[in-house]
């Protein structure tokens, strides 16, 4: 018989997971936000390749907060999208991939390559939990004029410092201070600018 990890917790599964508690995801109310987001993201990438001037307006019911003279292009896949602001004049390129099941931040005039992952979710390290389906998040916090590679993987609860550089492919496991050029895999600060 699985564990009841919340016997003594009265809140849902989406309200601990708004406050950045382990939750299990198998949710209807979770679901239901999560297809929403499905739709808008799909729906997105259709007026936007069609030309149609709404698709700025599908952007803006689809995330939490989007900067004036952002750029985003599709395909993208969030979970909620709800919990995403991007600053302006921010530009994204193809197959953004943001995982807001906590809290993503994104500032002002940042470049984001093509396949970057921004992942707030985690999971227990131990066999049971994780088999039971709990889950958590921690929220990234990417600062202004930040140039994400292509390929850039940042795992839950980064910050990334202002004006700074992420090699393409690296992943983001630790903070990255500001103004420097970051690499590898773990990323690892190389220069400073």
């Amino acid at each position: 018989m699985p564990t009841d990890y919340f016997a003594d917790d009265p809140r849902t599964n989406l309200e601990r997971m708004r406050a950045g508690d382990p939750y299990i995801a198998d949710d209807p109310e979770i679901a239901s936000r999560q297809q929403r987001a499905m739709r808008l993201a799909a729906r997105y990438q259709t007026v936007f390749l069609e030309g149609a001037g709404e698709a700025r307006a599908v952007l803006e019911e689809l995330l939490g907060s989007v900067g004036e003279g952002v750029e985003l292009r599709p395909p993208l896949y969030v979970d909620y999208g709800s919990n995403i602001t991007i600053g302006a004049r921010t530009f994204v390129n193809y197959h953004f991939t943001a995982l807001d099941v906590a809290a993503i931040t994104i500032g002002e005039d940042c470049q984001i390559g093509p396949n970057v992952q921004l992942l707030t979710p985690t999971h227990p390290v131990e066999p049971q939990p994780r088999r039971d389906k709990l889950e958590a998040a921690l929220p990234i916090t990417i600062g202004d004029n930040v140039w994400l590679g292509g390929g850039v993987i940042v795992c839950p609860g980064v910050r990334i410092g202002d004006n700074s550089v992420i090699g393409a492919g690296a992943v983001v496991t630790k903070d990255i201070p500001a103004n420097v050029v970051a690499v590898g895999n773990p990323a690892r600060p190389i220069r400073t600018l």
